[in-house]
């Protein structure tokens, strides 16, 4: 009988030090989030550019696109999100982690260049053609989610799984980054050999043209990172925890194992036989319901009332930008400039106020723990949207830096917060039967508050009133507090092995103490 209560080839990937497959891990599932990000966000910068494209203006105002179509063409992909995460974090836990894993960067490769490549002799079919790439793009990157997370959590070992998996998702940040920079260097080259200055009635024709490249360019590089990371991806084994307790292949998990860790496994068939039939059960069993039926809901509460939140905080994106001179009207500068000036201001709020809360949870997690990293991001956005909602005219109105100041705490505080540790923790709590699609859950119950934030929300506040948009702050503030009080349902996990963490191998040490092994 084994001294440990967990299988050979898992202790072994739970106590090993952190060596050069740790760091490869991190920047083939990193660059994953990167892609994700970039594809999710680069939309934003090129947005009104197709308004400016396709649509007349009206009253002197350069052209924009209809209510509806901006929702399709900017929440297309979230909705392709959330039924990605649902399909793929299911065919995860059946099919394997990295069966599955190659599949979403092949579709997010070429839906980005689909994307970039929507032509049509109207407007319509244009749309139409870039919403239905948009909306497959989004579906691959949904893929991504619960198998990055399920893939670094059962490859980390359990002093820093926190840190690994928090790092995979911070290259989020760098992504939406990366979003702004390439847009804005890309608008600079076209401005500098079409430098119209300003909106007219008959918009210059060279720059309808460089704004037609433009967009397209913008989108297809997306396409880039996933094609390079394409053969590492296929090149990592699948996880030891999935072809040891799922697939029940101890020898596989071993010499898997062996190879990347450089030591000596035991492979254990016989005990590993037994640690599978004590913990068969699956995500509709009463056994789950009672062991983690709590945890699946505090993951899918939280992360739901997080995204409602964090999809919306652009409600006063605008009025910002313009009080600190980052953008300026549409009517004021051609459609080259305005993408420059978007593109500038998504670059600086998410260097200065979104990526360094990324990190600051990469270096922070194993010591605060994902627990109170999440009670103090939910409780301080509570606090800075309920000042920005009370406040707002006298912040818009005289005191722009403040305004900036809260604005971009608010943005720090969700990623040295919740929108870190709603990523890490479904990937933790849940048994590995079912840990993919419990991840997919929670991240699609995510998506779902996404879409309530970019289209509910922004649409009561479309009318930019000052009273609809306090409003609708103040209500987010609340959203906020109630992510706070859903946190006390799910656990701390730092420092525990994932057997511990979700009770598997508490059901084996039962059957050893009988005489069941």
């Amino acid at each position: 009988m084994s001294s440990s209560p967990n299988l050979a080839v898992l202790e072994a990937l739970d106590t090993a030090r952190t060596q050069w497959y740790h760091v490869t891990a991190i920047v083939i599932a990193g660059m994953g989030f990167f892609t994700d990000a970039y594809d999710l966000f680069c939309i934003s910068t090129v947005s009104k550019l197709l308004g400016r494209l396709y649509y007349d203006g009206k009253d002197g105002e350069p052209g924009k696109l209809p209510t509806p179509v901006n929702n399709l063409v900017i929440g297309v992909a979230l909705v392709g999100t959330l039924m990605g995460q649902l399909v793929f974090g299911w065919l995860g836990d059946k099919l394997g982690r990295k069966k599955v894993y190659g599949i979403t960067l092949i579709l997010m490769s070429i839906c980005a260049i689909g994307s970039g490549l929507s032509f049509g002799k109207t407007k319509g079919a244009v749309m139409g053609s870039l919403c239905f790439f948009r909306f497959w793009l989004g579906f691959g990157i949904g893929g991504d989610y619960p198998l990055s997370a399920t893939i670094m959590s059962e490859y980390a070992n359990k002093k820093t799984r926190g840190q690994f998996i928090a790092a995979v998702f911070a290259m989020q940040g760098v992504g939406i980054i990366f979003a702004g920079l390439v847009s804005m260097t890309l608008s600079a080259i076209f401005l500098h050999y079409n430098p119209a200055p300003t909106f007219t009635e008959n918009p210059d024709l060279s720059t309808q043209h460089a704004g037609d490249f433009l967009w397209r360019i913008v989108l297809m590089l997306g396409a880039l990172p996933a094609v390079v990371t394409f053969y590492w991806r296929m090149k990592m084994p699948e996880t030891a925890r999935y072809t040891a307790l799922i697939a029940g292949n101890a020898k596989q998990a071993a010499h898997d194992m062996e190879k990347v860790l450089e030591i000596d496994i035991q492979a254990e068939p016989e005990r590993l036989s037994q640690f599978k039939s004590a913990n068969e059960y699956n995500l509709f069993s009463r056994e789950f319901v009672g062991r983690h039926g709590r945890h699946l809901v505090g993951t899918m509460t939280t992360w739901f009332l997080l995204d409602i939140a964090f999809y919306s905080q652009n409600l006063t994106q605008k009025d910002i930008f313009q009080a600190i001179h980052l953008t300026n009207k549409a009517k004021n500068v051609n459609a080259l400039r305005e993408v420059f000036e978007i593109s500038r201001a998504m670059f600086v709020v998410a260097l200065l106020g979104t990526f360094p809360g990324y990190w600051f949870t990469v270096i922070f997690i194993e010591k605060l723990g994902r627990y109170l990293i999440q009670l103090i991001g939910f409780f301080m956005m509570s606090m800075f949207m309920l000042i920005l909602g009370i406040k707002y005219d006298y912040l818009k109105e005289h005191n722009h830096k403040l305004f900036a100041v809260l604005f971009g705490l608010t943005f720090f505080f969700a990623n040295f917060g919740p929108n870190s540790t709603t990523f890490v923790l479904p990937a933790e709590l849940f048994p590995t039967r079912v840990r993919s699609t419990c991840h997919a859950l929670s991240a699609a119950s995510g998506k779902a508050g996404a879409m309530i934030g970019a289209f509910v929300v922004q649409s009561y506040t479309l009318s930019q009133e000052p009273s609809k948009i306090k409003k609708a702050l103040i209500v987010l503030a609340f959203t906020n507090m109630l992510g706070f009080f859903f946190t006390f349902l799910v656990s701390e996990t730092k420092g525990k092995s994932l057997e511990e963490i979700s009770g598997e191998n508490e059901r084996v040490s039962g059957k050893e103490e009988r005489g069941g092994i």
